[in-house]
């Protein structure tokens, strides 16, 4: 009961700091008081001493130095002095010592409290009384142990630690140790071996120069890897140590060609079409990027591109790429039609008359072989409109195809109809709705 009341109120006096011993101080030198503890009756000289007989008294003292490796994980070694008083009438007192070199792991070692585990052997143990009558014991034995670190600082600390081993002859008893005490952490830890020292590494968990505070330069251009942009490739300061290989002013990690220089996206364009040359099926020679950066063909070389060319192989003067009829021509065309008129509900081609017009306008044609001729039917108002309009649309087509089966081209000539709403006359009178059943041409 009296070392459950120590130990608790060892630990509400030492509750708040962090823990001596760690990657900046990673030795420990501890100094503390012992109590040792029989936990078995000795039998010596024919006769038995009750455990019950045996007590020890916290005040012997004690030392530790542990050095730590990695992590929680720390080795050492301890000496512990006491003594064991025999409360049998007439008994002597015993003293004891013992020596041993453990491991150590410790949990939470960078925090306030950090609860250890240790275990190893013991190189030396003495129980003796004063007649010297009890040898010491070599047998290496393994033993246990559980405590806690408290910090008290920056390198101060505090411990309290409950060990058990076991003698195992002259006599062979079993016993366990009580520890409270101070420690003090030294040293310069190095946890990434880099030769600068934890306290004045600004990077301890990774290896770096001595010149860049214990931080790494992966790519060794002067610039360390937590102030590089590109850190595994070297590059000059003014480009926070990004390469721009081919100097066009594009770092590479952002240029699509680093080693041409060029000023789209880091590659050339070199006929300024806005294509990058490597991806231009027409590299010296401007066009458009949805033709791959190639200019569109004009077969005919009139301005306007095949695909918004209307007449591809005929050079023309407008929009469509189809070359104009004249005026001089339509008007031929016209003064010849004049007399290419239909019955009133007819759309054939009837008469010498119309055949004679017919082969006039042929003629004019073949005369005047460039440019589309724009053939219209018109009709006059005997029936009704949407009859009109099909029945002006068939006398067109009439005339296309009969001009086509003289020998004109058909990509030559086009359709269009009017129906009655463009009357030639007073559609009144019979005069005036004939001369509206008629064609007129016109140039597309």
């Amino acid at each position: 009961m009296k070392l459950h009341k120590i130990l608790i109120a060892f630990l509400l006096v030492f509750s708040a700091g962090a823990f001596a011993q760690n990657a900046t101080n990673p030795w420990k030198i501890s100094l503390g008081l012992t109590m040792p503890s029989i936990s078995d009756d000795i039998v010596t000289r024919g006769s038995t001493i009750s455990s019950n007989d045996l007590s020890g008294s916290l005040g012997a003292p004690s030392l530790m130095l542990y050095r730590r490796i990695t992590g929680g994980l720390s080795v050492g070694g301890q000496l512990s002095l006491g003594k064991i008083k025999n409360d049998a009438a007439g008994g002597q007192d015993f003293d004891f010592y013992s020596t041993h070199v453990g491991l150590k792991y410790g949990f939470s070692t960078d925090n306030s409290f950090s609860p250890y585990l240790k275990a190893g052997v013991y190189g030396t143990t003495s129980l003796k009384d004063g007649t010297d009558s009890f040898s010491k014991f070599t047998d290496y034995s393994n033993f246990g142990a559980v405590g806690f670190d408290l910090a008290l600082g920056e390198n101060f600390g505090a411990f309290a630690e409950f060990q058990f081993a076991k003698i195992t002859e002259n006599p062979e008893v079993s016993y366990s140790l009580v520890s409270l005490g101070v420690s003090y952490g030294f040293g310069s830890g190095d946890s990434d071996k880099d030769g600068v020292s934890d306290k004045k590494d600004k990077c301890p968990d990774v290896p770096g120069l001595k010149e860049f505070e214990g931080c790494p330069d992966t790519d060794g251009d002067g610039i360390q890897d937590g102030e590089d942009d590109c850190p595994e490739e070297a590059g000059p300061a003014e480009n926070n140590g990004c390469p721009d290989t081919d100097g066009d002013g594009v770092l590479d990690k952002d240029d699509e060609c680093p080693d041409v220089a060029g000023d789209l996206n880091g590659c050339p364009d070199s006929d300024g079409d806005g294509v990058a040359d490597k991806d231009d099926e027409c590299p010296n020679e401007a066009g458009e990027t949805e033709n791959n950066g190639c200019p569109w063909p004009d077969s005919d070389g009139d301005g306007v591109a095949d695909k918004d060319d209307e007449c591809p192989n005929e050079a023309g003067q407008g929009d469509n790429g189809c070359p104009k009829v004249d005026n001089e021509v339509l008007n031929a065309l016209n003064t010849a039609g004049i007399n290419i008129l239909f019955p009133a509900d007819g759309y054939r081609l009837m008469g010498s008359k119309v055949m004679d017009a017919v082969e006039k306008v042929k003629e004019i044609l073949m005369a005047n072989p460039k440019g589309v001729v724009l053939i219209q039917g018109h009709a006059s108002e005997d029936g009704g409109s949407m009859y009109n309009m099909t029945l002006s649309k068939k006398r067109a087509e009439s005339v296309k195809s009969k001009l086509v089966e003289l020998g004109i081209d058909s990509s030559r000539l086009e359709v269009e109809a009017y129906g009655e709403t463009k009357p030639k006359g007073d559609n009144s009178t019979s005069i005036g709705r004939a001369n509206s059943r008629r064609v007129e041409f016109t140039a597309k």
